[in-house]
């Protein structure tokens, strides 16, 4: 096998690794007829100096979901115990809405950027997370009607049944620990997004050529410049054999 050839299989090869990548998210049983939807792998996607931020996004999307759920049982003790029920209605909705919609509408965005280093999805990132993060304050802080138990509707509610407060008492704690925890989230990745150069002109200029509907990934960027694309020779020079001289 030439060197051209060889270089040609190798470059296959590392397409053919590449191309076949199966998406693995959400790990559904084999009996559901559903298939993944996304491709997630932290350590073959995102850089080894970044892998331990987003493995804790993602852990606060587990966490924020938990808390969801938690709260869903909360507000069913706060209607048994005689709230209103329409606080179990919207909690049961946020749970159905936010769940998935935190995974595609920050979470992807922050993965995406990471992984081809896209400052349009740092910034669809900062944009949706930092109104996740003001939400879940309002959800700490338990304002009545909001479908949520924090602080207000659990203290509130202790001169009608200590039980349930008791109960509500959990999700206003988990809702303060996820907001404090996405305020840090915020920071460090707005410091590392700062530091490596980012700009609202870098997201203006993927948004205007269209790089951001499929931003290439590192290891893509990687290959196009390794010595499987360099340009290829259509013959082999022919130099003079030992000991015969030149023209």
């Amino acid at each position: 096998m030439t060197g051209a050839e060889g270089r040609h299989s190798a470059g296959r090869a590392n397409l053919g690794l590449f191309m076949e990548k199966e998406n693995n998210f959400p790990p559904l049983p084999r009996f559901i007829p559903l298939k993944p939807c996304f491709y997630q792998n932290f350590s073959d996607e995102i850089p080894i100096e970044h892998q331990l931020l987003v493995k804790r996004i993602y852990r606060l999307w587990l966490f924020y979901c938990a808390t969801l759920a938690v709260n869903l049982v909360a507000c069913l003790a706060w209607w048994i115990a005689g709230g209103s029920g329409a606080n179990f209605g919207l909690a049961l909705l946020w749970l159905l809405l936010f769940s998935p919609c935190g995974y595609v509408c920050w979470f992807r965005p922050a993965y995406k950027a990471f992984r081809a280093d896209s400052s349009f999805n740092f910034m669809a990132f900062f944009f949706i997370f930092g109104a996740q993060f003001v939400l879940t304050v309002i959800q700490a802080i338990g304002f009545a009607g909001w479908g949520a138990c924090g602080w207000l509707a659990a203290v509130g509610f202790f001169q009608t049944s200590v039980g349930a407060a008791v109960v509500m008492l959990l999700p206003a704690v988990m809702f303060s620990m996820s907001a404090a925890m996405m305020a840090i989230a915020i920071i460090k990745v707005h410091r590392i997004y700062r530091g490596a150069g980012g700009s609202f002109q870098k997201a203006q200029t993927e948004w205007n050529t269209g790089a951001w509907r499929n931003p290439p990934s590192r290891e893509a960027q990687y290959n196009n410049f390794s010595g499987n694309s360099l340009p290829e020779y259509p013959t082999v020079p022919s130099y003079p054999a030992a000991g015969s001289q030149w023209p």
